[in-house]
């Protein structure tokens, strides 16, 4: 079997080399600007007026598919994905029904050419009542009113419940109050679905970081006993990977197993949804809801490029392939992103992610202090920050003599990887004050024309790209949640008031995680323990806020 394992302890040169390369990159940018700006503060204008122009060409870009990201997503949540699925069911009587009708909802064209292909060749694609979605929900310690809202909204989905198997894996690391929440679960949700399983992952298990990898793997092996037990074939079932505070639409495990029957090399796709921090946004302080929505938004961006599309957090993929794979990684603190670079490299290249244009909602940070909320925000993003511990996994498989993957769209693919992650670490810095470097560290540079203007350049460069936030702020108030009634109307205000705040928490979060992360495998102090980000309620706030009121008084 091909060797999909990340290294835990000692790596080669070039693993050491691929694993320095973002941090060097990223640091690079910088000291770049600031080396052109001592010795030419013209090539420096040139340097930074070039960043900033492929930044604004590329801001254009994303303006766009924000736009129609957005569309298709509210298009795709009208689709009527149960009743897709059951046609295909009796494909030639459905076409026959349909081959005549014509309607503007979203993908009906598409949905009468899959149709017709299965109906010639019905053999090439299984039956809607032969498959099964199991889900996986990985806690940790999370109190009860988190994961409710999660196990129910599997319980509320369009999909037949007796073809539905969730399984709740939980660690033993997290005590006993998780043990308690698990069991109390279990005892409201028995006979709802096909099976309710509960699953224990063990703590400090060999071979193993500490994090979700090992839980959600341990969890898979377990369903494989079952499925096996129960005569399922391996091929008839789709997993769902879910944190325990998402709550997938309620058509999607429809809309996936429909996407599922009709590819063909469907053991060769995964299928993303479009992760929405939306559960809990009203309640969140101002800089989370701004990472949030930015967040959120990346997500409906990122489904309008396919062939850039990426596993991210919950995310499906047929039991078949996981089986084969040895589920997930257990030895990576970003076992979603990773697992894309897993599935790619054992399927030999032939491997991609399909989008879902349904969200599945999750949580914004928040802890029950203010002060709390913005460590735990920090650390998460840092930890999504750390996937530039997958270049070099892909660099030495790449451009290795024994890679099993086509040179060309190996190194494509790893060229915007490492991209992806320089360009969030330097460019908001460099957008942001990069314009007055060569004239605050060089006194020659207020004779240069170029170098003078060039923060009034930068400025106006920025003005135009004010458009694009225009956009995501007025999108962002759309598609926001109704208003809690604890709220008054004046909250809404501050939804738009909150993104001056932008710039802060572009360089603050966004760039300082990146190079916290990156600067963590420069000098080889790996994070191999996956900080686990708190989830709180509005309530739970309360509760804690309610208990440490009364604490402070019992003591007076």
């Amino acid at each position: 079997m091909i060797d999909l394992e990340l290294p835990l302890k000692k790596r080669s040169r070039q693993y050491r080399f691929f694993e320095m390369l973002p941090a060097i990159l990223s640091y690079g940018m910088l000291i770049l600007l600031v080396v052109l700006s001592l010795v030419s503060p013209l090539a420096a204008a040139i340097y930074l007026l070039l960043l900033i122009i492929t930044m604004l060409v590329k801001a254009v870009g994303i303006a766009i598919h924000t736009v129609s990201g957005r569309n298709r997503l509210t298009m795709a949540q009208k689709v009527d994905w149960h009743a897709r699925l059951t046609q295909l069911e009796d494909p030639a009587a459905s076409y026959a029904h349909e081959k005549g009708t014509h309607s503007s909802s979203f993908g009906f064209e598409a949905h009468k050419e899959n149709l017709r292909l299965i109906t010639a060749d019905p053999d090439m694609f299984p039956k809607p009542s032969s498959l099964y979605n199991a889900v996986i929900i990985a806690a940790y310690n999370e109190d009860y009113e988190v994961i409710e809202p999660t196990v129910q909204s599997v319980a509320d989905s369009a999909f037949d419940n007796d073809k539905i198997v969730v399984v709740l894996a939980y660690e033993e690391r997290g005590g006993a109050s998780i043990e308690a929440t698990v069991l109390s679960l279990q005892k409201k949700f028995a006979g709802t679905f096909k099976a309710f399983l509960v699953v224990k992952h063990p703590q400090d298990l060999p071979d193993e970081v500490v994090g979700k990898g090992g839980n959600i793997t341990y969890a898979g092996h377990y369903l494989k006993s079952w499925v096996e037990d129960q005569g399922i074939a391996f091929k008839d079932v789709i997993i769902t990977t879910l944190d325990s505070d998402n709550r997938p639409h309620a058509m999607y495990f429809d809309y996936v197993a429909y996407e599922y029957v009709v590819h063909e090399d469907r053991k060769h796709l995964s299928y993303q949804p479009i992760a929405l921090f939306m559960n809990n946004i009203w309640d969140v302080p101002a800089p989370m809801r701004i990472i949030a929505t930015g967040n959120s938004f990346w997500n409906i961006i990122s489904a309008m490029r396919p062939h850039t599309l990426r596993n991210f957090a919950s995310h499906s993929q047929p039991m078949d392939a996981l089986v084969e794979m040895n589920f997930w990684s257990t030895r990576s603190i970003v076992e979603d992103g990773h697992q894309y670079w897993r599935s790619y490299f054992y399927f030999g290249g032939n491997y991609s992610v399909a989008p879902i244009y349904v969200p599945i909602y999750q949580d914004a940070v928040l802890s029950d202090t203010y002060r709390r909320t913005l460590k735990a925000q920090f650390i998460q993003l840092r930890r999504w920050a750390y996937g530039a511990s997958d270049v070099p996994y892909v660099a030495t498989r790449v451009l290795s003599r024994k890679r099993n993957v086509p040179l060309g769209s190996g190194i494509a693919r790893l060229l915007r990887l490492v991209d992806s992650h320089v360009t969030l670490a330097s460019i908001s810095i460099l957008v942001a004050i990069g314009g007055w470097v060569p004239l605050l560290i060089n006194s020659q540079a207020a004779h240069d024309i170029a170098a003078h203007q060039l923060p009034d350049v930068v400025s106006r460069i920025q003005q135009v790209a004010m458009i694009g936030l225009f956009i995501t702020v007025f999108l962002g108030l759309k598609m926001l949640p109704p208003r809690p009634e604890r709220y008054k109307r004046r909250r809404t205000i501050w939804m738009i008031l909150q993104w001056g705040l932008m710039p802060i928490t572009a360089i603050v979060y966004g760039a300082a995680s990146a190079f916290n992360a990156q600067t963590h495998l420069l000098l080889g102090k790996y994070l191999d323990k996956f900080d686990v980000t708190e989830k709180a309620t509005h309530q739970s706030v309360a509760r804690a806020r309610a208990e440490k009121a009364a604490h402070a008084a019992s003591k007076k």
